[in-house]
C-alpha cells in the first residue's frame, strides 16, 4: 500500500511523541499485547538500538524505526474513496449489520477511520472515509455548501415542472424547505434517470425531495462530493486510497 506523508506539516505542527506500542498497533503490527511480545522478542529497533520498553516514547518522523529490518512508514490521517454496495451501513459499527468499515482491509481499519456523511443502507456510489475530522467537518459542515451529486432512477416522468421545483427548493415532510437542487434529466418516461446535485444532506434528503413532488426513487448512487468524484472502475464494495492530486483539490479552500 502507498504510504504518503507531508513531513513539513507534520513540523509544523510540532514533534509527535507516541508510546512504541501504541504506535505499532496504530500501523498494523498487531494488538497491544501481540506488540509487547513482539518488542520482548528485540525484533524492535530504534535508531539501530533494539528497544524492548512497550511505554518508550518515540518521535516517529525524527526517529528511525524498524521490525525486523523494515522501515516503519509512520502517516497520521488515511484517506479512502469506496464505492459503496447497497446492503452496507455507512457507519463504524452496528451489533445487526455489516458496516462500510467492516470489508477494509485489517491494516486500514487500525487507523480508526470513519465514513464522512452517510449513504442509505439501499444507496451505492462514492464514499470519503477517513480519521481526519478535520476535512470531515470542512466537507459535512452546512456553512461550507459542498455540492454532492446524485444518479437516480425515478418511477415516473420527470417533467421541467419538477426542475423549477427543485430550483426553487422544495418543503419535505416535516415542513423543512431545502435549499435549491439541481435537477438535470437524462432521460424521461415511465422511468427517468436524472442527476441531483444538492449542497446540504438532510436524512434521506433526495428520496424525500421526489416524495415531495409525488415520484418515487427507485436507484440512487452518489457520484461525486465537492471536487472528489467516484472512480468508476471501482466495482461495488472496492475502494483505493485518494491520490495526492484529489486530496489537495479537496483540501482546498473553496471560493
Amino acid at each position: 500500500m502507498k504510504i504518503e506523508l507531508d513531513w513539513v506539516e507534520a513540523y509544523i505542527k510540532g514533534v509527535i511523541n507516541m508510546r512504541m506500542d501504541k504506535l505499532l498497533s496504530n500501523m498494523g503490527f498487531g494488538s497491544r499485547k501481540e506488540v509487547k511480545i513482539l518488542l520482548k522478542s528485540g525484533g524492535v529497533k530504534v535508531n539501530g538500538n533494539v528497544i524492548k520498553d512497550a511505554k518508550q516514547h518515540v518521535d516517529p518522523i525524527v526517529d528511525y524505526i524498524d521490525v525486523h529490518g523494515e522501515k516503519v512508514e509512520y502517516r497520521e490521517f488515511i484517506y479512502l474513496m469506496m464505492n459503496k454496495p447497497k446492503g452496507l451501513l455507512s457507519a463504524t459499527e452496528d451489533s445487526h449489520y455489516e458496516t462500510v468499515i467492516d470489508i477494509l482491509e485489517i491494516e486500514d481499519q487500525v487507523f480508526n477511520p470513519f465514513p464522512v456523511g452517510r449513504l442509505d443502507k439501499d444507496t451505492e456510489g462514492l464514499l470519503l472515509i477517513t480519521n481526519d475530522g478535520q476535512l470531515s467537518h470542512q466537507l459535512l459542515s452546512p456553512k461550507k455548501h459542498v455540492p454532492k451529486k446524485y444518479f437516480a432512477v425515478i418511477d415516473q416522468e420527470v417533467s421541467a415542472e419538477d426542475v423549477k421545483a427543485f430550483a426553487e427548493g422544495v418543503i419535505l415532510d416535516d415542513g423543512y424547505q431545502t435549499k435549491p437542487g439541481e435537477l438535470i434529466i437524462l432521460s424521461s418516461g415511465s422511468e427517468s434517470e436524472i442527476e441531483l446535485t444538492i449542497t446540504e444532506g438532510k436524512f434521506h434528503q433526495v428520496k424525500r425531495m421526489f416524495e415531495a413532488v409525488g415520484k418515487k426513487v427507485v436507484y440512487l448512487k452518489r457520484i461525486s462530493m465537492g471536487t472528489l468524484h467516484l472512480d468508476e472502475t471501482l466495482e461495488l464494495g472496492e475502494y483505493r486510497e485518494l491520490t495526492d492530486e484529489e486530496l489537495e483539490q479537496l483540501k482546498a479552500p473553496s471560493t
